[in-house]
Parts: C-alpha cells; sequence; structure tokens
C-alpha cells in the first residue's frame, strides 16, 4: 500500500481538526499522512528534516503572519520542485490566483475548502491510494 504525507499549512488552528475530519478514513486505512504546521517557516524547516522527505503535497494558506503562502510556494519549488502545491485562500482574488499560478501551484483553493473536490484532484495527482 501507498502512503501519500499531506503537510497542511495554516495558521488557523482550526483547520487542522478540519482536515483530519475529512481524512479520518484515508489516515486509518494508512492512505494517508497529514502533519500540519501553523507558519511557513515551520514548514520549511519541516521539509527539511528526515521527517518531512517524504512529504508529496502541500496544502498550504496564502494568509499568514510572516512569510505568506505564495513565498513559502515560490520557495519550495525552487528547493524541492518535486513536490505538489494547493494554495487556499477566504480571499479569493485575482491577483492571488495568478501568483499562485505563476508561481507553479496545482490548484488555488478558496475557503471553505470543498473537500469532495480535494479528494478527487488528490486522486487524479495520486491514483494509487485507492
Amino acid at each position: 500500500m501507498v502512503t501519500i504525507h499531506i503537510l497542511l499549512v495554516d495558521d488557523e488552528t482550526d483547520t487542522e481538526f478540519l482536515f483530519k475530519s475529512f481524512f479520518r478514513k484515508w489516515i486509518k486505512e494508512g492512505k494517508v499522512r497529514l502533519s500540519f504546521t501553523p507558519d511557513a517557516s515551520q514548514a520549511l524547516d519541516k521539509l527539511s528534516v528526515e521527517e518531512g522527505k517524504d512529504i508529496i503535497l502541500i496544502l498550504s494558506d496564502i494568509n499568514m503572519p510572516g512569510m505568506d503562502g505564495l513565498e513559502l510556494l515560490r520557495t519550495v519549488k525552487k528547493k524541492y520542485p518535486q513536490i505538489d502545491v494547493f494554495m487556499m485562500t477566504a480571499y479569493d482574488n485575482e491577483q492571488y490566483r495568478k501568483d499562485a499560478e505563476d508561481g507553479g501551484a496545482l490548484d488555488y483553493l478558496t475557503k471553505p475548502i470543498d473537500f469532495n473536490y480535494l479528494k478527487e484532484e488528490i486522486l487524479k495527482l495520486h491514483p494509487q491510494i485507492c
């Protein structure tokens, strides 16, 4: 069985609970491992240590204190081009969408997250977890 490691980056701590609840079945079945960090700099730290070497997807908020999600995206795509990144935001605007696309994000999700859509997109990227 293949397990995919997803890193969720969001300064809103209740987001972790929502994602763990939605992916509960996949987590229980060992299909998904979900890690959480509340800011971009901690996400980069996690990617640089052994524990983060198997992360293949990052779901990142855009608006966060310190380094924002778009800067995280640019850094990740430069240092870890093999990692897929989906950007998330409660503030849907064309500039964010363009910056995310230009930075290499595979998707741009607006909050509240449509988890069924997210699951479909993950399955398109990683059908081996079915």
